[in-house]
């Protein structure tokens, strides 16, 4: 039986009008989940589903209203992190041995979160038994792979059009992980921006991003505790016109995190995020007019 959910594993949501020189991406928000993964783990679906980024795909649906595309995942994170190397895995989940090609040494497979995760986000094992490596395989073929040229092609087609562009990778992060970076006196983090400390995007523009996000009341870090992750990382070239930056909303602002359910702050968050991009998108155009000049 194959892994695959019934569902497409990914969807590009466009907008009426393409005007806007950046694309959205949520590869953590998928909530689909097939049966045969589900039997394959030990877990219940609920406690899967702490391994999404619950409902960020709907958080910067606005995107839209403003002429960005979104491309995200319905499959979920727990299945396979689209946000990772294609072959970041973890020797101790598989019955046969690895290539040579795998990455099984970084500090996310170390973690039990590399591409074929052995871990929910709490660190409760997923699976009730070995996998083979022809699972993995599997999964980077037909969902991995076409995710990430389906994202390549939709963001150098945005920049061919402009001469620039930004991709938005949209994510969450619980609050527990912003409990050494929290201060007394502002409160909680709201907002984390990555830009791989300047490497993924122009670090101004990536400063004015982050005063918007404080003129709508929201308390912002830069790039702790995340940088950016792969899709940051591999899309960011700034020097080039490619400019990449993560976003990581808390959840507690919008969530209950134990039932994984919308919170009261759902709706203010979206309207937060709205009103960000409202001001932000518009402004790309102009920011990127030097470079799109010289494309033209």
């Amino acid at each position: 039986m194959t892994e695959q959910t019934t569902h497409h594993p990914f969807e590009l949501v466009a907008p009426a009008r393409w005007l806007a020189p950046a694309v959205f991406a949520s590869p953590h928000s998928g909530r689909h989940y097939s049966r045969a993964f589900l039997e394959q783990s030990r877990l219940s679906p609920q406690a899967l589903r702490k391994s999404e980024d619950c409902y960020v795909d709907e958080l910067f649906l606005s995107c839209l209203d403003f002429g960005a595309p979104m491309l995200r995942a319905n499959v979920p994170r727990a299945f396979i992190d689209l946000n990772r190397e294609p072959y970041e895995l973890d020797r101790r989940m598989f019955a046969d041995d690895l290539p040579g090609y795998v990455n099984s040494t970084s500090a996310r497979v170390a973690g039990g979160l590399g591409t074929i995760p052995r871990v929910v986000a709490e660190g409760e094992e997923i699976y009730r038994g070995l996998l083979r490596f022809a699972d993995a395989v599997e999964r980077i073929n037909t969902v991995y792979l076409p995710y990430h040229r389906t994202l390549a092609a939709l963001f150098y087609e945005v920049m061919r059009k402009n001469g620039a562009a930004l991709l938005i990778d949209c994510h969450s992060m619980p609050a527990s992980a912003l409990a050494h970076v929290q201060h007394a006196k502002s409160g909680p983090i709201d907002v984390v921006i990555g830009d791989r400390f300047g490497a993924a995007c122009n670090e101004d523009l990536t400063s004015y991003l982050e005063e918007i996000f404080r003129a709508e009341g929201l308390r912002v870090l830069r790039n702790k505790p995340y940088a950016g992750g792969f899709i940051t990382q591999s899309h960011g070239a700034p020097a080039s016109g490619r400019h990449a930056l993560q976003i990581e909303v808390n959840r507690a602002l919008y969530l209950s995190e134990p039932s994984l359910e919308k919170s009261a702050g759902f709706l203010p968050l979206r309207k937060a995020i709205a009103g960000v991009l409202g001001k932000f998108l518009p402004v790309l155009e102009t920011w990127f007019s030097p470079q799109r000049q010289a494309a033209e």
